[in-house]
């Protein structure tokens, strides 16, 4: 069915509207038109109207546009067009299409069918190499450029025409399945006239049947007329398939004449000539095409999955998205579990405000997703207000502690940045984490309904623990003794410092656990230098040993505005700076 398409040259806007024979349609700005580009100001509120007559559309320029008309780059008063052909009005281009079939226009059978192989193209020379270099330099900008597969044929055909001089028409055309073959788009030179109806043989040919360029050569009568006048006759057509899973079916159509000129006697064999250099062109032309439009589809592919894999996931998965290495198996980890706090109490204020509290929950756990995967590493879940993310699979790698570090490091630094800014959305959040290394099962992880990349394990657990135990020991990150000792080998590495807190028991655990705070550099945080936190591993060496008395003494060396000392000198103060008779050096948690 014949239709006028509105395109804009400068956004992603598109408009469409059915033709009926003899019904004339408005073209304009304003909503009220049968087809609006609302979207440009450069169109006149009420600026053409349209009439189709048989196989053409008329336009006329209406007296109340202010703005010109513009067809095959002229401005005009009216028109009439064909279908393939598009006219102007501000930025957007208006393309005539009828939905038919392919006619052919071309006798059945040619004289010569001519397929050409790589190792043949590739020794044919390029005449005119210059220009038509040129002309394939700005075709990833064109293709690129191209907000809609229409408006990319449209540019495709207007390059067809610019590197292949020879050529009298150009078309892009496409063939899915048995159906017949569709004309996406033609354009031909401004003195050709006539129709242009590609053959249907020629392309299944080259498209579907042989998936190689096919060249047609056909004899005209007319060719003998000295008085010969253009006409929709062709001398040759070749037709080049786009191979590729983003243009599955396309193909690019060259028809046109030799020179029929009485001086050149021997127009056919120079015409052949000429035209290998073409096919070569076109075949060059597809293989850029091919390249661009996978390229492009694979990065939107991968721009929707990004919000579900992080990055060194898809890295992994490579472009043949191979899913064999999401298989869950046994892996070194480090897992790093942040939670927010005051989330209770802003859950009870917000009460009538929900959407409100999730906005900004939302943009906290943000904060969080933002560093573990800038820093390499995997979402592995989420839990109401926290969030939780490891290191060491799909890739196991030496630096997983360093980069799990850095990562908590920086999170605490954008919320101690926002605890400052009143009118902030976080102002009022503060967080806690736990980092823990260990064995793992990581990978795709459920049920035979539900599956999601994660990590499964007790050193899970023990981040989740250890996150928890930031409340009571009272700093923001804490590190199992694994991770301890990792980091603090590799210090020189890290934008960071580590103290020993203490030996405790988690509520509800057999096994007790060293547990150390990750501090920022002293540049970052010089309110404890290094003889403060030499000072307080004193401090927790005595009062291991249980000399409770100097550990006291130790602990009055670290500012008071340092809130770990808090837990032991609580503990100190509340037995009377004496440690008790059974004491084995382990502090055993009351609670989660």
């Amino acid at each position: 069915m014949p239709e006028l398409t509105a395109e804009s040259t400068a956004s992603q806007h598109i408009a469409r509207l059915p033709l009926t024979s003899q019904q004339t349609v408005t073209i304009g700005r304003e909503t009220a038109c049968d087809l609006a580009a609302f979207w440009d100001s450069n169109v006149s509120r009420r600026h053409a109207e349209a009439t189709l007559l048989g196989n053409r559309l008329q336009i006329r320029k209406l007296g109340t546009a202010s703005n010109p008309l513009f067809f095959q780059g002229r401005e005009v008063e009216s028109c009439e067009i064909d279908a393939g052909e598009h006219f102007v009005l501000g930025t957007t281009f208006f393309l005539f299409s009828d939905v038919e079939s392919v006619r052919s226009s071309t006798p059945a059978q040619p004289v010569e069918e001519v397929a050409f192989s790589p190792e043949e193209l590739r020794r044919a020379r390029y005449i005119d190499a210059d220009r038509r270099i040129e002309v394939l330099n700005h075709l990833p900008d064109v293709i690129r450029g191209a907000h809609t597969d229409q408006e990319l044929f449209v540019r495709l055909t207007t390059i067809l025409l610019a590197g292949i001089k020879t050529a009298d028409a150009a078309a892009v055309v496409s063939l899915s399945g048995d159906s017949s073959p569709k004309i996406e788009h033609w354009e031909r030179r401004l003195d050709v006239g006539g129709d242009f109806r590609p053959s249907t043989r020629l392309i299944k040919a080259a498209v579907q049947e042989k998936a190689q360029s096919i060249l047609h050569l056909w004899e005209s009568s007319e060719l003998q007329h000295a008085d010969f006048t253009v006409t929709q006759d062709f001398d040759w057509a070749f037709c080049t398939p786009v191979i590729g899973a983003a243009t599955r079916g396309w193909g690019l159509y060259l028809a046109g004449r030799f020179d029929r000129s009485p001086l050149n006697q021997d127009r056919k064999a120079v015409g052949e000539q000429h035209l290998r250099s073409d096919v070569k062109f076109a075949e060059t032309m597809a293989e850029i095409i091919s390249a661009v439009r996978w390229g492009n589809q694979l990065e939107r592919q991968q721009a929707g999955l990004r919000q579900f894999f992080a990055p060194i996931i898809l890295s992994s998965l490579g472009d043949g998205f191979d899913t064999k290495i999401l298989e869950p198996r046994e892996c070194d980890v480090t897992v790093l579990f942040c939670d927010l706090r005051g989330f209770s109490k802003q859950a009870e204020d917000s009460r009538d405000n929900l959407i409100d509290l999730l906005d900004r929950v939302s943009q906290a756990l943000g904060v969080m997703t933002q560093h573990i995967l800038a820093h390499g590493g995997v979402i592995g879940d989420f839990q109401g207000d926290a969030a939780m993310g490891f290191w060491g699979w799909p890739v196991a790698s030496d630096s997983a502690p360093l980069q799990a570090c850095r990562a908590a490091l920086d999170i605490r630094a954008e919320f101690a940045k926002t605890a400052g800014q009143k009118d902030h959305p976080l102002a009022d959040f503060q967080m806690g984490i736990g980092l823990a290394q260990g064995r793992a099962v990581a990978g795709k992880i459920g049920t035979s309904d539900h599956v999601k990349v994660t990590v499964f394990g007790p050193v899970v657990n023990l981040a989740s623990r250890l996150e928890g135990m930031t409340k009571q020991l009272r700093v923001p990150i804490l590190l199992d003794e694994s991770m301890a000792e990792q980091v603090r080998g590799r210090l020189e590495d890290l934008p960071g410092r580590i103290r020993r807190l203490a030996r405790v028991l988690p509520y509800g655990m057999q096994t007790p656990v060293t547990v150390s705070e990750l501090l920022p550099s002293l540049e970052v945080f010089p309110d404890l230098t290094e003889a403060h936190l030499e000072s307080y591993e004193q401090a927790v060496a005595h009062f291991q040993e249980g000399d409770w008395e100097r550990a006291y003494s130790a602990l009055h060396d670290i500012p008071p505005t340092d809130r770990a000392q808090d837990f032991l000198n609580l503990l100190i103060a509340q037995h009377n700076r004496t440690a008790p008779g059974d004491w084995d050096g382990i502090v055993k948690l009351p609670n989660k």
